[in-house]
C-alpha cells in the first residue's frame, strides 16, 4: 500500500472546492479509460460537502456516472434515514445521471437485511460487469466518512462485519448507531478501489483521525482501509488535521 495522501484546508468550504476539482479529474480519467465512472457514497455530512460545488460543474460528464452506496440503512428510499435520499437531495436531483445508473437498496427487501445485502451485491456486480466469486468489484472512487469511534461504512469496531473477507456486501442487524439494520460494503471491496477518499471536517474527530492516519490503529475499522493497488486520500480541514505529525498534510495539487 502507498502512503496516504493527506490534504488539509482552512475550512469545509475549501475542502468542498478541492473535492470538486479532484472528482472532476477522477471522473474524466475513468471515462477516458473505460467509458464510465463508478463512485460509492457514504452518508452523514459527506454528500453535502462533496456536492456543494460539484453539482454545478458543467465540465463533468454525469451521464456516464454509476452511483452506489458504501452503506445503506434498511429503510425506504423516502425515509429521512436513507443515504440514497440524502445523496439524491444534495447531488442526484441536480445532475443528469440516468436513473438506471443509480444503484440503490431494493425497497422490497428492507425488512430482511440479509436478502437486501445479497440483492445489492448482485446489482453492484451486474452494473460493474464483474464476477463476484473471484474478485471484489473495483470502484473508480469510494467516498467515505468516519465516526468518532473510528467506524466507516457500517463497519463498527469489534463487530464481525469488519472481518468479512468472502462477501462484498454484508448486513448488520445490531448496529450500535440507529437504525439497527443496514447493509455495507466490506473491507475487501474498499481495498480494491482505484481511489478511496475520506472526507472529515469540523474538528470533533481530530483525535480519531490521528489514531487512524498516523497510528494505523487496526482496532478502528477505518484504519483497515488500505487500497492494494489504488490510492488513499484524506481531505480534512485544519481543525481535523491539527494533531497529525507522521502523515502531515501536503499541498493539494492535481
Amino acid at each position: 500500500m502507498q502512503q496516504p495522501k493527506v490534504y488539509s484546508f482552512p475550512n469545509a468550504d475549501q475542502v468542498a472546492q478541492a473535492l470538486d476539482k479532484f472528482l472532476a479529474q477522477a471522473s474524466a480519467e475513468a471515462i477516458k479509460r473505460h467509458g464510465k465512472f463508478s463512485v460509492a457514497f457514504s452518508g452523514g455530512s459527506l454528500p453535502a460537502t462533496v456536492a456543494k460545488y460539484l453539482k454545478d460543474n458543467k465540465s463533468v460528464d454525469f451521464g456516464k456516472w454509476f452511483v452506489f452506496f458504501s452503506d445503506e440503512r434498511c429503510v425506504e428510499h423516502t425515509d429521512a434515514e436513507s443515504n440514497y435520499k440524502l445523496v439524491k437531495d444534495e447531488l442526484l436531483s441536480h445532475v443528469p445521471i440516468p436513473d438506471n445508473q443509480i444503484i440503490r437498496i431494493n425497497e422490497a427487501l428492507v425488512l430482511d437485511s440479509k436478502l437486501a445485502a445479497e440483492d445489492y451485491d448482485l446489482q453492484m456486480s451486474k452494473a460493474l460487469g464483474c464476477d463476484v466469486v473471484n474478485q471484489p468489484p473495483a470502484f473508480d472512487c469510494i467516498l467515505l466518512g468516519i465516526g468518532p469511534d473510528g467506524h466507516t461504512c457500517s463497519l463498527f469496531p469489534g463487530y464481525p462485519q469488519v472481518q468479512e473477507k468472502s462477501k462484498w456486501v454484508t448486513f448488520i442487524d445490531d448496529s450500535p448507531k440507529p437504525p439497527a439494520s443496514r447493509i455495507t460494503l466490506t473491507v475487501p471491496v474498499l481495498n480494491q478501489a482505484r481511489n478511496v477518499v475520506f472526507v472529515v471536517t469540523g474538528g470533533s474527530k481530530s483525535d480519531t483521525v490521528k489514531l487512524i492516519v498516523d497510528g494505523r490503529d487496526q482496532t478502528l475499522p477505518a484504519a483497515r482501509v488500505a487500497p492494494t493497488e489504488g490510492s488513499l486520500y484524506w481531505f480534512l480541514d485544519d481543525a481535523t488535521a491539527k494533531y497529525l505529525t507522521v502523515n502531515k498534510p501536503a499541498e493539494f495539487k492535481l
